[in-house]
């Protein structure tokens, strides 16, 4: 079977879809602006486009798809966009806030997802509140209890903003003691609108710093296409990692690639290039060469925007806010 290519020789067979620029949260980080105008529904790619789309990245090597928003589980005909994606031969995750998480638990036991990753950037009501602009941390909470305790692979994404959250590192950190959650957190990054500061990124070198004056931390094996750098502490059932975007990034290992909701791929998460997969299928052509074409223009780092986010000022950058990209 072919497989896709980048002009760097890295091969990419993960496939993130955006389903929709819409959310139910108001995260600052992500959408800032509470009267965002979101695509109208005709702009979006449709149930049996996602499928069309996705089968051609599977036919050539792709073998996991996620599905993201903006909050995916927002879109009236999610279970639909499931039924049909669930027919190709990849692993079917998604990235979510978890507050719909408990209406779809038998669709995903039915269709074998297995695995999903819930956005929560705070334990503390109050400060969750803030950061989304909505009271459900006990909802969202209660839909990490229900998935932990149905098998499900759980992991929470973590985005640390010094001065916001970043005391909460050992709460979350603590709470894989007892459960077998998989946090992560994530370096702050830039985008457009998003109110990025360098001096808000909190690195992984700090964030060890501070778990390490508490706790025995050991060093878990990461593979060549992980995103994430993992730990473990002493006798913990769960496991934390940290995403170093900013810091330490993990290009040369990148096999991602990326459908916003209105069907551009883009080569990267900071890459100002987008391809129109969409428009392509909607006239009947072939979808492969702007794909490959897509791969051929992938920068070796960073987008081509940005070598080192000490140095970064988010006027220069040019890209979608980050609910425009999909998480």
């Amino acid at each position: 079977m072919s497989k896709l290519v980048d002009s760097f020789n890295r091969k990419h067979d993960y496939l993130r879809i955006s389903l929709t620029d819409s959310c139910n949260f108001r995260c600052l980080y992500c959408m800032p602006d509470e009267n965002m105008q979101c695509l109208p529904h005709k702009e979006l790619m449709q149930p049996d486009e996602i499928y069309e789309i996705a089968k051609t990245f599977t036919n050539f090597n792709t073998n996991k798809i996620r599905l993201t928003g903006g909050e995916p589980l927002v879109r009236h005909d999610f279970s639909e966009i499931v039924e049909k994606l669930s027919q190709l031969p990849a692993e079917i995750t998604l990235t979510t806030n978890g507050v719909l998480l408990h209406k779809y638990l038998k669709l995903f036991k039915d269709k074998g997802i297995k695995s999903v990753n819930i956005s929560i950037d705070s334990l503390d009501p109050q400060v969750f509140q803030s950061l989304t602009k909505r009271n459900v941390l006990s909802r969202v909470w209660e839909n990490i209890l229900l998935y932990v305790e149905e098998g499900f692979h759980v992991k929470l994404n973590v985005v640390v903003m010094k001065g916001i959250n970043d005391k909460e590192i050992v709460n979350f950190v603590e709470l894989t003691k007892k459960l077998p959650l998989h946090v992560r957190f994530i370096e702050f990054m830039p985008f457009s609108g998003n109110q990025w500061e360098k001096d808000r990124v909190v690195t992984m070198p700090q964030m060890l710093q501070v778990i390490a004056e508490q706790e025995s931390i050991a060093k878990l094996k990461d593979e060549v296409n992980d995103t994430a750098k993992k730990y473990m502490i002493q006798d913990a059932v769960g496991t934390f990692a940290f995403i170093t975007t900013m810091s330490q990034p993990f290009c040369g290992g990148c096999n991602r690639m990326r459908l916003t909701a209105d069907g551009k791929m883009k080569n990267c998460l900071f890459g100002k290039e987008e391809f129109d997969i969409l428009g392509t299928l909607r006239k009947n052509e072939d979808i492969l060469p702007v794909i490959q074409q897509c791969l051929f223009y992938k920068h070796k780092k960073m987008g081509g925007q940005f070598e080192d986010f000490k140095k970064v000022n988010p006027e220069d950058l040019t890209n979608r806010s980050m609910i425009k990209i999909g998480g």
